[in-house]
């Protein structure tokens, strides 16, 4: 199969103030968001989002209360599943245990009436890199060859858009991050609009050319991965999607691009494109892994060289590989946590040493204090979004 062959005549998927409300509760609240054809777009957010009640709205699963779903210039939102050029991939997979591969991934074609399927199977089970599997039933494939053969049988519908609903959920580990650039290299050769939903965070990173950080029913940023970890726009995102130091801060001036913050009576510095607060008050943040951690007491913090410092107490350490972390206890009584870089025979600094904490002002982010700290730091896993029928999802 050459490279874009499956690519489908269509244009972008655009939701355009989508609002899904079961009873009082509202699971999607004024969602507006454009996938652009050929992308691989990602829906992240913990369970109880309202990111699957937004894939199922586009799968015509659910109908919207309110808003459109719109696929280049055809207005689908009110459509009957079969009638959307959309096709599903879910975490169960929902293959044809009674049917052998070849068969499985046929299905679609002789359901619409297509008798010659050889080739077009052949040329699908190569993509996948299932051939010689052809006869075999699926019971007899282990979970990431059941997912190919779930993956082949949406994409050779030629589909404009593939819906992808947590479809790793069910592998271990080691598989689902082979499988995580597996779907990568698919979603790149054939060249169709892949739209993920997922609460991993290192999947989207991993596959997204996009990612809509979804919380609570509403979208709270949208960017490429390294916009969204660089430069988180609200507390939740910066929590949710890995971790980040939030220092209680107050800015105290601005000098061309340079913003000048005072933290607990530590001056730090930054770029003013990267604060979002729109008072004095801001939460000052900063990635662990962008932190150095230097011994030293009080008395030796001069000469910093532009960076940014502050003045702690190590209260735990622990190796974990390829990083060993640190718990710092900051002189106002706030845990910073540090990682650093196993790369050398370095002696780890033991718990109860004091330390300087050191970091380039160009990592430093600054967020409207407004916010919730702790949004996002701890999300609960056991929610799930209401299914009226009662079926949670």
């Amino acid at each position: 199969m050459t490279s874009k062959q499956t690519d489908a005549a269509g244009g972008d998927l655009q939701l355009a103030g989508l609002v899904k409300r079961f009873g009082t509760f509202v699971a999607v609240d004024d969602v507006t968001l454009t996938v652009p054809q050929g992308s691989f777009f990602a829906l992240l957010g913990p369970s109880g989002c309202g990111k699957t009640t937004t894939l199922r709205m586009v799968a015509g699963l659910e109908l919207p209360t309110h808003g459109r779903v719109q696929i280049g210039d055809a207005d689908i939102t009110t459509k009957k599943p079969y009638q959307r050029p959309v096709n599903t991939v879910f975490q169960s997979y929902a293959l044809f245990p009674h049917l052998n591969i070849f068969d499985n991934v046929a299905f679609g074609l002789r359901r619409r009436g297509q008798r010659k399927v050889h080739d077009q199977v052949v040329d699908m089970l190569q993509l996948v890199q299932l051939e010689g599997f052809e006869r075999r039933k699926p019971v007899q494939l282990s979970g990431g060859q059941q997912q190919r053969v779930a993956l082949a049988r949406a994409i050779i519908n030629r589909p404009q858009v593939l819906l992808l609903d947590e479809p790793l959920g069910a592998l271990d580990l080691k598989l689902r991050r082979q499988m995580q650039l597996e779907l990568k290299r698919i979603q790149t050769e054939v060249g169709l609009t892949f739209v993920h939903v997922t609460h991993d965070q290192e999947e989207a990173m991993t596959m997204a050319d996009t990612i809509a950080v979804m919380n609570q029913g509403s979208i709270e940023q949208i960017g490429h991965p390294t916009d969204l970890y660089d430069n988180p726009a609200t507390t939740f995102v910066a929590n949710f999607l890995g971790q980040s130091n939030l220092l209680d801060g107050q800015i105290t001036g601005q000098q061309g691009d340079v913003v000048t913050l005072d933290v607990h009576g530590a001056r730090v510095s930054m770029p003013a494109g990267r604060c979002r607060a729109s008072g004095r008050a801001a939460y000052v943040g900063v990635r662990p892994e962008k932190m150095r951690i230097a011994p030293g007491s009080e008395d030796q913090g001069a000469g910093s060289n532009g960076s940014n410092r502050l003045h702690g107490t190590v209260t735990d350490s622990s190796f974990i590989g390829v990083s060993t972390q640190y718990l710092v206890r900051t002189a106002w009584g706030q845990e910073v946590t540090v990682f650093c870089q196993n790369i050398g025979p370095g002696e780890r600094i033991a718990p109860g040493q004091t330390v300087w904490l050191v970091w380039d002002p160009a990592h430093t982010f600054a967020l409207d204090a407004a916010g919730d700290i702790h949004a996002g730091a701890e999300v609960d896993e056991d929610a799930a979004e209401p299914d009226p029928l009662g079926a949670a999802r």
